[in-house]
């Protein structure tokens, strides 16, 4: 297949640079996307984009299409509009990466749709509900794949205890501990001007991956959510819930707690601390599922420290996640469950967008929905119901806050 749709970066952060952009240059070195526009609100972080050295060197002669472009505008210039223009002028087919804060999917997701574009979206899908709902049934009607980018899923010790769980192998889920706790320095970055108390939270930002993930092994749904938050102030003076206590009720009963924070020491080796523990019942014996996330085995010291934010001279690289290595050929190659993600998703658009019949990409959609492997809207939107009772009770001082399926699906506080 030549077809080579180009792909419209909604968003220049972090995520974007680190993860995102190394797949989609990957995907159009191996000649399966067109061209690459990047849009930001503003122009430093294209220009952080465009003189990366590490793109450069990985990916040696490609480059984006920047929006607005550095060239041409001032550092002080805010373009709030831009992404609304750049996506109407996308042709029919497309490929829109969102990657905004999560306050702003659900527009920009409206504005790809309504353009006929294909989406890979950064988790989580919209915050609420009824707006997945919306948004899963706008894509099917026109045929456009959805793809939520919940990274975890392809990681290979996931699937594999996926398939082990569902085997019987694990028993029943009783009691899970997950946490994931991001490093100090984030409270410096752009985080400090979106993530605060009346946008988002930490449980809802990361702690969301361990929910996905605990629905992706056991294929059970949350029933009830309780999550207590701790405000802090970020530098600019701003309160954000930077440390959470959540827990989760499942559907048989089970517990999983999550713990979430901006707070790993800077000083510490590796990017963060994260991982999930789950405890099961078998017919004679308990089970046990260990992810030590941040820990992969790989221990290294080195002559200093890194230029990133965070860099350490003793590390402990995390080897899964994603990496960029020399596997022969020109520049460097992507490798890990980051990767392999937004390759899937980006691919399954792909696909769909050389499909010329609206019957076939709905049938296509429909597979996806099914497989439950790419999270999408329709399968996955117990997560925005998590979301939304987060949400109510993180601002309510922890009240437990109960879901509901079926036709009227919903939350509320929950009645004892």
């Amino acid at each position: 297949m030549s077809f080579k749709p180009p792909v419209y970066v909604i968003g220049g952060g972090m995520i974007t640079r680190i993860q995102l952009l190394p797949t989609i240059y990957h995907l159009q070195r191996e000649g399966l996307v067109g061209d690459i526009h990047v849009c930001a609100l503003n122009a430093p972080p294209l220009r952080d984009i465009m003189n990366d050295p590490a793109l450069a060197k990985a990916f040696p002669g490609q480059s984006i299409i920047p929006h607005p472009d550095p060239a041409k505008v001032s550092d002080k210039e805010m373009f709030p509009d831009l992404n609304k223009e750049l996506l109407a002028s996308a042709p029919a087919g497309s490929i829109a990466v969102v990657a905004v804060p999560d306050q702003v999917h659900y527009p920009v997701l409206k504005q790809a749709i309504e353009h006929n574009l294909h989406v890979c979206i950064v988790k989580p899908l919209v915050l609420k509900h009824q707006q997945a709902e919306e948004v899963a049934e706008l894509a099917y009607n026109k045929g456009l794949v959805v793809g939520v980018e919940y990274h975890k899923r392809f990681d290979y010790r996931n699937m594999m205890a996926r398939r082990a769980y569902r085997a019987g192998r694990f028993g029943e889920f009783r009691l899970a501990q997950a946490q994931m706790i991001e490093p100090w320095y984030y409270r410096d970055s752009n985080f400090q001007n979106w993530c605060t108390c009346e946008n988002s939270d930490m449980f809802t930002y990361v702690g969301c991956h361990y929910v996905d993930l605990v629905a992706f092994i056991t294929g059970l749904k949350p029933v009830s959510v309780s999550v207590y938050g701790i405000k802090d102030k970020y530098p600019n003076g701003r309160d954000g819930y930077l440390w959470t206590d959540g827990r989760v009720i499942w559907e048989n009963g089970a517990s999983l707690s999550v713990v979430d924070a901006i707070g790993y020491p800077n000083s510490a080796p590796g990017g963060n601390a994260q991982g999930l523990a789950m405890w099961g019942q078998g017919p004679n014996d308990a089970t046990l599922l260990f992810h030590s996330d941040q820990y992969r085995g790989v221990k290294h010291g080195y002559t200093a420290p890194g230029t990133d934010p965070g860099d350490t001279i003793y590390g402990e690289p995390n080897p899964d996640y994603f990496q960029l290595i020399d596997s022969g050929g020109p520049g460097l190659t992507p490798i890990g469950y980051g990767h392999r993600s937004a390759e899937f998703i980006i691919k399954a658009c792909r696909k769909a967008a050389a499909m010329d019949k609206l019957s076939d990409r709905q049938q296509f959609i429909k597979q996806l929905d099914a497989e439950g492997i790419m999270a999408t809207p329709r399968n996955s939107s117990y997560n925005e119901l998590v979301i939304e009772a987060a949400r109510m009770s993180i601002q309510n001082g922890g009240r437990e806050v109960a879901i509901s399926y079926g036709d009227k699906s919903g939350v509320q506080f929950k009645q004892y």
